[in-house]
């Protein structure tokens, strides 16, 4: 594994960096609440070494990740073995047909994209029922304390990256998915040294909250609208035949 695959697996493993996976989690499973489960194939485009893949097939889906390291890929498939499809590729870019998998994932990729735009058109191209996208949040503490250029911030990756409003990811989405979000939400409200298990910060930054103020943000873009597959019926009594 090359170092920004082990410094990355090494943060998540750091009690801040599992704290902030938790609430991640939370946050994914909220938004992909009304998704369908059952054969659904979800690519996650920039799936890293697999924290979020696996989630995503812990809750039921088909799962396939993209990334253009193959040092990622590598710890994507240590993690998650034959359970996943893995593929070294250019998110702008993708080798698959239109509509080959039902939903795609961007979990805070698209800030580390030259051509961010590009790569959610592709997304939209290969996506047949709806995209997540998960993004660090400008307009939070969690910028002000790792993300805005101070001395001590130099040369670290947060630094580097393109921290979106949710303006301005609205608009970026807008533009190259033609479609609004379908729902939207935050998480990790304080900054980097309250991320703890202590009360009252856990209950402070496991909520789920609207856009604007949480360290990462989600916005869900439904290509489809959404029916229940199998309706469930309720009697008072046993039911009739005929």
């Amino acid at each position: 594994m090359d170092w920004d695959a082990k410094r990355y697996e090494q943060w998540f493993a750091t009690p801040e960096g599992r704290f902030a996976l938790g609430a991640e989690r939370r946050l994914l499973d909220s938004m992909v609440a009304e998704w369908p489960r059952r054969n659904q194939r979800v690519l996650e485009i920039g799936c890293g070494t697999g924290l979020f893949q696996q989630i995503l097939f812990d809750d039921g889906f088909a799962v396939a990740g993209l990334d253009k390291s193959p040092q990622m890929i590598a710890g994507a498939r240590r993690r998650l073995g034959s359970a996943a499809e893995l593929y070294v590729g250019d998110g702008s870019c993708l080798p698959f047909a239109d509509n080959e998998f039902d939903f795609c994932v961007l979990w805070t990729v698209l800030e580390f994209c030259e051509y961010p735009g590009a790569v959610l058109a592709e997304a939209t191209r290969v996506a047949s029922k709806g995209l997540l996208i998960g993004f660090l949040n400008r307009s939070s503490a969690y910028w002000l304390a790792r993300g805005r250029p101070w001395p001590w911030n130099h040369g670290r990756t947060l630094a580097k990256a393109r921290w979106y409003t949710w303006a301005e990811m609205r608009a970026l989405a807008l533009v190259h998915t033609d479609k609004t979000p379908a729902r939207t939400r935050s998480v990790l409200l304080g900054p980097p040294c309250t991320w703890r298990a202590a009360q009252p910060w856990k209950a402070l930054n496991t909520l789920l909250l609207p856009p604007m103020f949480g360290a990462i943000c989600a916005m869900r873009i439904d290509l489809v609208g959404y029916q229940p597959l199998t309706p469930i019926y309720s009697w008072t009594t046993e039911p009739g035949i005929g």
